[in-house]
Protein backbone atom coordinates (compact mmCIF):
# COMPACT_ATOMS: atom_id res chain seq x y z
CA UNK A 1 0.00 0.00 0.00
CA UNK A 2 1.60 3.07 -0.94
CA UNK A 3 1.06 6.43 0.86
CA UNK A 4 0.03 9.72 -0.74
CA UNK A 5 2.54 12.47 -1.97
CA UNK A 6 3.42 15.31 1.16
CA UNK A 7 1.24 18.26 -0.19
CA UNK A 8 3.68 21.30 -0.50
CA UNK A 9 3.51 23.42 2.19
CA UNK A 10 3.31 27.34 1.47
CA UNK A 11 5.99 29.83 1.85
CA UNK A 12 4.64 31.71 4.89
CA UNK A 13 6.42 35.18 3.99
CA UNK A 14 4.35 35.03 0.73
CA UNK A 15 1.04 34.09 2.70
CA UNK A 16 1.43 36.59 5.11
CA UNK A 17 2.28 39.42 2.70
CA UNK A 18 -1.01 38.22 0.82
CA UNK A 19 -3.01 38.43 3.73
CA UNK A 20 -1.98 41.49 4.45
CA UNK A 21 -2.62 43.26 0.82
CA UNK A 22 -6.07 41.48 1.50
CA UNK A 23 -6.69 43.01 4.75
CA UNK A 24 -5.30 46.41 3.14
CA UNK A 25 -7.76 46.69 0.36
CA UNK A 26 -10.66 45.21 2.33
CA UNK A 27 -10.29 48.06 5.36
CA UNK A 28 -10.09 50.51 2.97
CA UNK A 29 -12.92 49.47 0.90
CA UNK A 30 -15.27 49.12 4.18
CA UNK A 31 -14.04 52.79 4.79
CA UNK A 32 -14.78 53.74 1.68
CA UNK A 33 -18.45 52.47 2.29
CA UNK A 34 -18.89 53.64 5.55
CA UNK A 35 -18.24 57.50 4.00
CA UNK A 36 -20.71 56.94 1.39
CA UNK A 37 -22.89 56.35 3.51
CA UNK A 38 -22.15 58.27 6.27
CA UNK A 39 -22.34 61.37 3.54
CA UNK A 40 -25.56 60.01 1.94
CA UNK A 41 -27.70 60.45 5.09
CA UNK A 42 -25.75 63.60 6.45
CA UNK A 43 -25.82 65.58 2.59
CA UNK A 44 -28.97 65.19 0.52
CA UNK A 45 -26.99 65.77 -2.64
CA UNK A 46 -24.45 63.40 -2.29
CA UNK A 47 -26.09 60.19 -3.83
CA UNK A 48 -26.92 61.40 -7.10
CA UNK A 49 -25.64 60.52 -10.28
CA UNK A 50 -24.44 63.87 -11.13
CA UNK A 51 -22.44 64.20 -7.86
CA UNK A 52 -20.92 60.61 -8.94
CA UNK A 53 -19.85 61.76 -11.99
CA UNK A 54 -18.10 65.04 -10.51
CA UNK A 55 -16.43 63.05 -7.75
CA UNK A 56 -15.14 60.00 -10.62
CA UNK A 57 -13.56 63.59 -12.64
CA UNK A 58 -12.31 64.71 -9.47
CA UNK A 59 -10.18 61.83 -8.71
CA UNK A 60 -8.82 61.26 -12.22
CA UNK A 61 -5.73 62.91 -11.50
CA UNK A 62 -5.05 61.69 -8.35
CA UNK A 63 -5.64 58.39 -9.07
CA UNK A 64 -3.34 58.56 -12.32
CA UNK A 65 -0.49 60.34 -10.32
CA UNK A 66 -1.19 57.80 -7.26
CA UNK A 67 -0.40 55.06 -9.75
CA UNK A 68 3.11 55.86 -10.44
CA UNK A 69 3.72 56.69 -6.97
CA UNK A 70 2.88 53.08 -6.21
CA UNK A 71 5.96 51.61 -7.94
CA UNK A 72 7.90 54.43 -6.29
CA UNK A 73 6.92 53.31 -2.70
CA UNK A 74 6.77 49.79 -3.46
CA UNK A 75 10.67 49.82 -3.46
CA UNK A 76 10.61 52.11 -0.69
CA UNK A 77 11.39 55.11 -2.56
CA UNK A 78 9.26 58.19 -2.44
CA UNK A 79 8.78 61.21 -5.20
CA UNK A 80 8.13 64.93 -4.33
CA UNK A 81 8.18 66.01 -8.01
CA UNK A 82 5.33 65.43 -9.48
CA UNK A 83 3.17 68.08 -9.21
CA UNK A 84 5.94 70.37 -10.70
CA UNK A 85 6.78 68.16 -12.99
CA UNK A 86 3.04 67.92 -14.17
CA UNK A 87 3.54 71.41 -15.16
CA UNK A 88 6.69 71.75 -16.93
CA UNK A 89 4.83 68.60 -19.28
CA UNK A 90 1.57 70.86 -19.16
CA UNK A 91 3.31 73.81 -20.52
CA UNK A 92 5.77 72.37 -22.74
CA UNK A 93 2.54 70.45 -24.49
CA UNK A 94 0.50 73.28 -24.42
CA UNK A 95 3.69 75.07 -26.33
CA UNK A 96 2.83 72.13 -28.85
CA UNK A 97 -0.60 72.32 -28.76
CA UNK A 98 -0.74 76.50 -29.78
CA UNK A 99 1.26 76.24 -32.83
CA UNK A 100 -0.71 76.72 -36.13
CA UNK A 101 1.24 75.12 -38.50
CA UNK A 102 0.26 71.74 -37.69
CA UNK A 103 -3.03 70.24 -38.17
CA UNK A 104 -5.03 69.39 -35.60
CA UNK A 105 -4.18 65.49 -35.23
CA UNK A 106 -0.26 65.64 -35.23
CA UNK A 107 -0.69 68.63 -32.58
CA UNK A 108 -2.74 66.29 -30.37
CA UNK A 109 -0.29 63.27 -31.04
CA UNK A 110 3.12 65.44 -30.34
CA UNK A 111 1.70 67.08 -27.53
CA UNK A 112 0.94 63.81 -25.71
CA UNK A 113 4.10 62.67 -27.11
CA UNK A 114 5.94 65.52 -25.50
CA UNK A 115 4.19 65.44 -22.07
CA UNK A 116 5.13 61.62 -21.78
CA UNK A 117 8.41 62.38 -22.78
CA UNK A 118 9.02 65.55 -20.19
CA UNK A 119 7.58 63.49 -17.92
CA UNK A 120 10.22 60.35 -18.61
CA UNK A 121 12.70 62.27 -18.65
CA UNK A 122 12.83 63.51 -15.38
CA UNK A 123 11.79 60.65 -13.56
CA UNK A 124 15.23 59.52 -15.39
CA UNK A 125 17.17 61.97 -13.71
CA UNK A 126 15.61 61.66 -10.32
CA UNK A 127 15.93 58.18 -10.47
CA UNK A 128 19.45 57.89 -11.72
CA UNK A 129 20.72 60.61 -8.92
CA UNK A 130 19.27 58.98 -6.15
CA UNK A 131 20.67 55.62 -7.39
CA UNK A 132 24.17 56.39 -9.01
CA UNK A 133 25.07 58.53 -6.07
CA UNK A 134 22.96 56.90 -3.12
CA UNK A 135 21.04 59.66 -2.68
CA UNK A 136 17.71 59.36 -1.35
CA UNK A 137 14.79 59.76 -3.42
CA UNK A 138 13.08 62.26 -0.90
CA UNK A 139 16.04 64.97 -1.11
CA UNK A 140 16.62 64.06 -5.28
CA UNK A 141 12.67 64.50 -5.72
CA UNK A 142 12.95 67.68 -3.64
CA UNK A 143 15.50 69.16 -5.83
CA UNK A 144 13.09 68.27 -8.91
CA UNK A 145 9.99 69.78 -7.14
CA UNK A 146 11.91 73.04 -7.74
CA UNK A 147 13.73 72.80 -10.67
CA UNK A 148 10.85 71.64 -12.57
CA UNK A 149 8.76 74.67 -11.21
CA UNK A 150 11.07 77.28 -12.17
CA UNK A 151 12.11 75.26 -15.59
CA UNK A 152 8.00 75.64 -16.10
CA UNK A 153 7.66 79.55 -15.19
CA UNK A 154 11.12 80.64 -17.22
CA UNK A 155 9.42 78.73 -20.39
CA UNK A 156 6.52 80.42 -20.22
CA UNK A 157 7.32 84.01 -18.46
CA UNK A 158 4.79 82.72 -15.82
CA UNK A 159 1.99 83.00 -18.45
CA UNK A 160 -0.66 80.47 -18.81
CA UNK A 161 -1.54 78.86 -22.33
CA UNK A 162 -5.06 78.35 -23.30
CA UNK A 163 -7.30 78.54 -26.58
CA UNK A 164 -6.67 74.46 -27.43
CA UNK A 165 -7.72 72.84 -30.31
CA UNK A 166 -11.78 72.17 -29.71
CA UNK A 167 -11.77 68.68 -30.55
CA UNK A 168 -8.60 68.35 -27.68
CA UNK A 169 -10.93 70.12 -24.93
CA UNK A 170 -14.04 68.31 -26.12
CA UNK A 171 -12.61 64.60 -25.11
CA UNK A 172 -11.81 66.38 -22.08
CA UNK A 173 -15.67 66.75 -21.11
CA UNK A 174 -17.04 63.63 -22.72
CA UNK A 175 -18.43 60.67 -21.32
CA UNK A 176 -18.40 57.07 -22.09
CA UNK A 177 -21.36 55.00 -20.44
CA UNK A 178 -22.42 57.71 -18.18
CA UNK A 179 -18.56 58.20 -16.79
CA UNK A 180 -16.09 60.70 -17.71
CA UNK A 181 -13.76 59.44 -20.76
CA UNK A 182 -10.93 60.59 -18.51
CA UNK A 183 -11.40 58.26 -15.75
CA UNK A 184 -11.72 55.12 -18.09
CA UNK A 185 -8.03 56.10 -18.81
CA UNK A 186 -7.54 56.25 -15.49
CA UNK A 187 -9.22 52.66 -14.19
CA UNK A 188 -6.85 51.78 -17.72
CA UNK A 189 -3.89 52.46 -15.71
CA UNK A 190 -4.83 51.04 -12.61
CA UNK A 191 -5.39 47.81 -14.66
CA UNK A 192 -2.31 47.55 -16.18
CA UNK A 193 -0.24 48.95 -13.30
CA UNK A 194 -2.18 46.01 -11.35
CA UNK A 195 -0.99 43.09 -14.07
CA UNK A 196 2.52 44.35 -14.51
CA UNK A 197 2.89 43.99 -10.77
CA UNK A 198 1.29 41.02 -10.25
CA UNK A 199 2.40 39.35 -13.47
CA UNK A 200 5.53 40.14 -14.13
CA UNK A 201 9.05 39.55 -12.94
CA UNK A 202 9.07 43.18 -12.91
CA UNK A 203 6.73 43.75 -10.63
CA UNK A 204 7.90 40.89 -8.17
CA UNK A 205 11.09 42.05 -8.26
CA UNK A 206 9.44 45.74 -7.41
CA UNK A 207 7.56 43.59 -4.06
CA UNK A 208 10.96 42.19 -3.76
CA UNK A 209 13.21 44.85 -3.66
CA UNK A 210 10.93 46.93 -1.39
CA UNK A 211 11.10 43.80 0.79
CA UNK A 212 14.98 43.07 1.52
CA UNK A 213 16.58 45.06 -1.30
CA UNK A 214 20.08 42.74 -0.49
CA UNK A 215 18.74 39.54 -1.08
CA UNK A 216 17.75 40.49 -4.55
CA UNK A 217 20.90 41.99 -5.52
CA UNK A 218 22.65 38.63 -3.50
CA UNK A 219 20.49 36.86 -5.95
CA UNK A 220 21.85 38.60 -9.13
CA UNK A 221 19.38 40.55 -10.15
CA UNK A 222 20.09 44.58 -10.88
CA UNK A 223 18.51 46.47 -8.56
CA UNK A 224 19.04 49.68 -9.53
CA UNK A 225 17.64 49.33 -13.12
CA UNK A 226 14.69 48.49 -11.73
CA UNK A 227 14.52 51.39 -9.09
CA UNK A 228 15.66 53.78 -11.73
CA UNK A 229 12.31 52.05 -13.97
CA UNK A 230 9.61 52.77 -11.29
CA UNK A 231 10.80 56.86 -11.41
CA UNK A 232 10.56 56.26 -15.09
CA UNK A 233 6.89 54.49 -14.81
CA UNK A 234 6.07 57.62 -11.89
CA UNK A 235 6.96 60.28 -14.94
CA UNK A 236 5.39 58.58 -17.72
CA UNK A 237 2.22 58.47 -15.40
CA UNK A 238 2.99 62.49 -14.35
CA UNK A 239 3.22 63.37 -18.73
CA UNK A 240 -0.58 61.37 -18.95
CA UNK A 241 -1.65 63.23 -16.09
CA UNK A 242 -0.58 66.76 -17.91
CA UNK A 243 -2.19 66.06 -20.68
CA UNK A 244 -5.45 65.18 -18.76
CA UNK A 245 -5.56 68.19 -16.97
CA UNK A 246 -4.99 70.21 -19.94
CA UNK A 247 -7.96 68.29 -21.52
CA UNK A 248 -10.45 68.63 -18.53
CA UNK A 249 -9.45 72.76 -17.94
CA UNK A 250 -8.14 73.79 -21.65
CA UNK A 251 -5.44 75.28 -19.62
CA UNK A 252 -1.94 74.66 -18.92
CA UNK A 253 -0.45 76.77 -16.33
CA UNK A 254 3.16 76.81 -14.69
CA UNK A 255 1.78 77.06 -11.18
CA UNK A 256 -0.35 73.72 -11.86
CA UNK A 257 0.17 70.61 -10.05
CA UNK A 258 0.88 72.70 -6.11
CA UNK A 259 0.56 70.12 -3.10
CA UNK A 260 -0.50 67.51 -5.87
CA UNK A 261 1.88 65.04 -4.42
CA UNK A 262 0.68 64.80 -1.15
CA UNK A 263 -2.38 64.06 -2.11
CA UNK A 264 -1.44 61.34 -4.57
CA UNK A 265 1.58 60.20 -1.56
CA UNK A 266 -1.68 59.77 0.82
CA UNK A 267 -3.80 58.12 -1.74
CA UNK A 268 -1.15 55.24 -1.44
CA UNK A 269 -0.87 55.27 2.11
CA UNK A 270 -4.51 55.02 2.73
CA UNK A 271 -4.81 52.23 -0.13
CA UNK A 272 -2.62 50.32 2.32
CA UNK A 273 0.92 50.73 1.06
CA UNK A 274 3.87 50.88 3.39
CA UNK A 275 6.30 53.61 2.91
CA UNK A 276 9.25 51.62 3.81
CA UNK A 277 8.33 50.03 0.86
CA UNK A 278 7.50 45.67 -0.12
CA UNK A 279 3.77 46.12 0.44
CA UNK A 280 0.90 47.82 -1.38
CA UNK A 281 -1.64 47.05 -4.79
CA UNK A 282 -3.11 49.01 -7.22
CA UNK A 283 -5.87 47.78 -6.26
CA UNK A 284 -5.59 49.35 -3.11
CA UNK A 285 -4.61 52.94 -4.40
CA UNK A 286 -7.68 53.34 -6.46
CA UNK A 287 -9.76 52.72 -2.90
CA UNK A 288 -7.48 55.03 -1.69
CA UNK A 289 -8.00 57.68 -4.14
CA UNK A 290 -11.67 57.32 -4.14
CA UNK A 291 -11.63 57.38 -0.71
CA UNK A 292 -10.22 60.56 -0.65
CA UNK A 293 -12.29 61.95 -3.48
CA UNK A 294 -15.49 61.31 -1.43
CA UNK A 295 -14.35 62.64 1.72
CA UNK A 296 -13.78 65.83 0.19
CA UNK A 297 -16.38 65.93 -1.94
CA UNK A 298 -18.59 64.73 1.28
CA UNK A 299 -17.59 67.63 3.02
CA UNK A 300 -17.74 70.21 0.66
CA UNK A 301 -21.45 69.58 0.32
CA UNK A 302 -22.10 70.05 4.20
CA UNK A 303 -20.38 72.74 4.40
CA UNK A 304 -16.99 72.13 5.54
CA UNK A 305 -14.50 74.63 4.82
CA UNK A 306 -11.09 74.30 3.15
CA UNK A 307 -9.22 75.04 6.26
CA UNK A 308 -11.26 72.02 8.51
CA UNK A 309 -11.46 70.12 5.13
CA UNK A 310 -7.29 69.98 4.96
CA UNK A 311 -7.42 69.05 8.83
CA UNK A 312 -9.56 66.33 8.27
CA UNK A 313 -7.64 65.00 5.61
CA UNK A 314 -4.51 65.04 7.70
CA UNK A 315 -6.13 63.18 10.58
CA UNK A 316 -7.79 60.67 7.77
CA UNK A 317 -4.01 59.97 6.60
CA UNK A 318 -2.47 59.82 9.99
CA UNK A 319 -5.10 57.25 11.21
CA UNK A 320 -4.57 54.42 8.16
CA UNK A 321 -0.79 55.10 8.71
CA UNK A 322 -1.74 54.32 12.55
CA UNK A 323 -4.14 51.25 11.18
CA UNK A 324 -1.76 50.28 9.10
CA UNK A 325 0.94 49.59 11.74
CA UNK A 326 -1.68 47.30 13.70
CA UNK A 327 -2.73 45.51 10.56
CA UNK A 328 0.62 44.29 10.10
CA UNK A 329 0.97 43.05 13.12
CA UNK A 330 -2.35 41.17 13.23
CA UNK A 331 -1.91 39.62 9.77
CA UNK A 332 1.75 38.29 10.99
CA UNK A 333 0.27 36.35 13.22
CA UNK A 334 -2.23 35.10 10.94
CA UNK A 335 0.31 34.21 8.58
Amino acid sequence: MTSAPPRPVEDRSTVGSLTRQAMGEAGTGVALLALVAVFTLAAPKFATTGNFTNIATEITLNTMLAVGLTFVILVGGIDLSVGSVMALSAVVAGDVLTRKDLSVGVAVTLAVLVSVAVGMACGLVNGFVSERWRVPSFIVTLGMLNIARGAALDYTDAKTQYDFPQGFSRFGTSTLLGVPALFWIALAMVAVGHLVLTRTVFGRLVFAIGSNEEAVRLSGHRTSVVKVAVFVIAGFCVGIAAITYMARLNIASPILGGGYELSAIAAVVIGGASLSGGKGSMIGTLLGACLLGVLTNGLLLMGVSDFQRQMITGGVIMVAVVVDHYRDRLAARLG
